[in-house]
């Protein structure tokens, strides 16, 4: 993946002259005195007039002009702060951080610009800028309930004007949140900035701002009649489900820095950023590594994209007309233009499925998401996502060696690291969640028998309305939906599948297991695929719900029993219940495994007409009323076992009906 040519820096004309030289253009220093007083209040009415609007219809900032005249009040805040020490700034500023929720990340914020280290400053100014996002949100919250996503909808929402003036909003846009700004949070955050590219003097800036903020606040929130709450932090729930390489040691770390040296995924004038990330891990400052390597993955897959694509120029910052080469492109089927993205093959499935589990999916960690708008305790950051982070870093560096693939047999860990990949199958895409929703199932069926049973006496009696359970018929018919779910396998299980050796429970359950282990394709699936994913989940869940009201009922109507504490008609009704768990059992054995047979064949059978996929999901949405109806039918406090074979009856027939009309149509689709 060899370039040209060195790369001296990944911002463009423009962006670099706005960042790097026009803030510093005028040589003259603004009045001090005159932008913050002894006592540390910042006058906000010396700063704003230095902002320039556009001579258009809208008036829009002219943030070129803006951001020279205001680069020598940038420069006269920093000479300020350099000369305080850490004692100084927090006795005078630390009160005015407390609307933020973390002082002390302010104050780690001021001794970083105090050190000679550009990548200190640069990881600091990332910090700021996501947990004053998340600041901003939570005074937005006062005044509206559905705070904007993107930073800058939040800086130019007319709530945020109402809290702190339209002229203190317009000097953060200044510095955050418009492609045409300064905009240091996205070249950051997205990695197009290198170490010594952002002038220390706009972290000093907004330090400061953030704290004139916190000192409008304090007047401000007092006349309202809602407080400023704080948000909690999002909890990292995913990190079992997301355990893929074996953790990162001292000897993995070492062999992955010799390892940054060789790979072209690494752009040079990026490789402070990845040496700093790994002696971050080595030092176990685990939310620094990952801020410090998630926009240096970024920078590295865009370096390949556009070496696959070729398309050299989508390597830097994009103006306002054109939109960044972010992680959501960078990972998308197809280009802007419709041509086929070259990186995924390059890549291949399972990387590509990493990097979606890691990024994208809703329901995983979307760490790089959570991170950069400050949704993170920065202080409770699990060493898990650190070590999952730098071991997709290996991967990928490993991916784009100069040296090919004989580095990584030389150390074990490395070997295993690199192996993981190769088997990876996505946990966190829906049809990932609906496999684990569906082992969940398994073992929850596996468990009924252990259902305790007393010691009965005579039978029950029963009503009119009662059934003694399956009728030999009934048992032809589930024998004639298993039949018809091992030729729903054929075309895309491999192996032969015997009738006769799967038509007991335990079989079903234990084929069940066998068909989730097998790899299932989840990258760009069409929208009908997922819609039929998306109701075999919730017919999944059903069914979890159902076994478990089942098993907890059944232990509790026990305990119950041998306390002879049950009256006449709860023991007829536990009765009931313990007949009805003889015919229910074998039928939602029978059902976890239609759905498991359904998942493999949904890219198969989401390519039939659209009459015939209406068709299917209708009756996919039967089996969903089945589950709720059943669900409700075997909660503790209806106990309508009588109704629940009733409706298991005429599921039965439903679902042969369906597979009749349907098995030829679909099988031909397939072949």
């Amino acid at each position: 993946m060899a370039t040209l040519e060195p790369i001296n820096t990944c911002l463009s004309v423009q962006v670099h002259h706005m960042v790097c030289s026009l803030g510093l253009e005028k040589v003259d220093s603004a009045d001090l005195e005159r932008i913050v007083t002894v006592s540390g209040q910042v006058c906000w009415e010396a700063i704003t007039p230095y902002l320039r609007t556009l001579d258009t219809e809208d008036q829009g900032l002219n943030y070129v002009e803006s951001v020279r005249l205001l680069g020598p009040v940038c420069k006269s805040v920093h000479s300020h702060l350099l000369s305080l020490s850490t004692k100084q700034f927090r006795d005078q500023y630390g009160l005015w951080f407390r609307w933020t929720d973390n002082t002390e990340l302010f104050v780690e914020v001021f001794e970083a610009i105090r050190s000679s280290q550009h990548t200190a400053t640069a990881l600091s100014l990332m910090k700021l800028t996501a947990c004053l996002e998340r600041a901003l949100g939570d005074v937005f919250l006062i005044i509206d309930k559905d705070c904007p996503f993107l930073l800058r909808d939040l800086l130019a929402s007319q709530e945020l004007a109402t809290v702190f003036g339209q002229s203190v909003m317009n000097v953060l846009r200044v510095f955050l949140g418009s492609p045409r700004s300064l905009n240091l949070r996205n070249i950051l955050w997205h990695g197009f900035a290198a170490p010594s590219e952002i002038p220390p003097m706009y972290t000093s800036m907004l330090l400061l701002l953030t704290a004139g903020l916190g000192q409008i606040l304090k007047g401000a929130v007092p006349h309202r009649t809602s407080t400023l709450l704080h948000r909690p932090y999002f909890k990292l729930t995913q990190l079992e489900e997301l355990a893929v390489f074996p953790d990162i040691n001292e000897e993995a770390i070492a062999v992955a820095e010799d390892f940054v040296g060789k790979s072209d995924f690494v752009v040079k004038i990026m490789l402070p950023y990845w040496r700093e990330a790994l002696a971050a891990y080595r030092n176990q400052r685990y939310a620094d590594c990952v801020i410090f390597l998630l926009p240096q993955l970024e920078m590295g897959l865009r370096n390949l994209f556009t070496t696959v694509n070729n398309c050299p120029n989508r390597l830097l910052t994009a103006e306002s007309t054109t939109l960044y080469t972010t992680f959501d492109e960078m990972l998308a089927k197809y280009l802007d233009n419709d041509d086929i993205n070259q990186l995924p093959p390059a890549l291949g499935d399972p990387i590509m499925e990493i990097l979606w589990d890691l990024l994208n999916h809703q329901e995983g960690p979307r760490i790089r998401d959570h991170l950069s708008h400050g949704e993170l305790d920065l202080n409770a950051f699990p060493k898990e996502m650190a070590s999952h982070v730098v071991a997709l870093a290996v991967v990928l560096l490993h991916h784009c060696c100069r040296e090919g693939n004989g580095v990584a047999t030389e150390n074990e860990c490395l070997r295993t690291i690199i192996g993981s990949t190769h088997s990876y199958c996505s946990r966190f895409h829906p049809i990932g969640r609906l496999k684990q929703q569906l082992r969940r199932c398994v073992g929850s069926l596996q468990k009924w028998d252990e259902i305790p049973k007393p010691t009965l006496g005579q039978p029950p009696e029963r009503s009119g309305s009662d059934h003694s359970g399956p009728t030999a018929q009934t048992g032809c018919l589930m024998d004639k939906l298993v039949s018809n779910l091992i030729n729903r396998l054929q075309p895309v299980y491999n192996e032969e599948l015997s009738l006769s050796q799967h038509l007991l429970t335990e079989a079903q359950l234990h084929l069940v297991t066998k068909l989730l282990a097998g790899h299932t394709c989840t990258l760009y699936c069409p929208r009908a695929t997922l819609e039929a994913v998306a109701l075999l989940r919730k017919i999944a869940s059903q069914c979890l719900t159902v076994s478990e009201q089942i098993m907890s009922s059944a232990a509790s109507r026990h305990q119950q029993w041998l306390s002879k504490s049950l009256r006449s008609r709860q023991r007829q009704n536990y009765l009931r219940m313990l007949g009805s768990i003889q015919y229910l059992h074998p039928v939602f054995s029978l059902l976890t495994l239609l759905i498991t047979v359904e998942l493999l064949n949904v890219q198969i059978t989401s390519k039939n007409a659209s009459s015939e996929c209406h068709c299917y999901l209708k009756f996919l949405k039967s089996l969903l009323q089945y589950t709720e109806n059943m669900a409700t039918y075997t909660s503790p406090d209806k106990n309508k076992w009588a109704e629940s074979w009733d409706l298991t009856e005429k599921l039965l027939l439903k679902v042969k009906n369906f597979y009749s009309k349907w098995y030829n149509v679909i099988t031909d689709c397939a072949t």
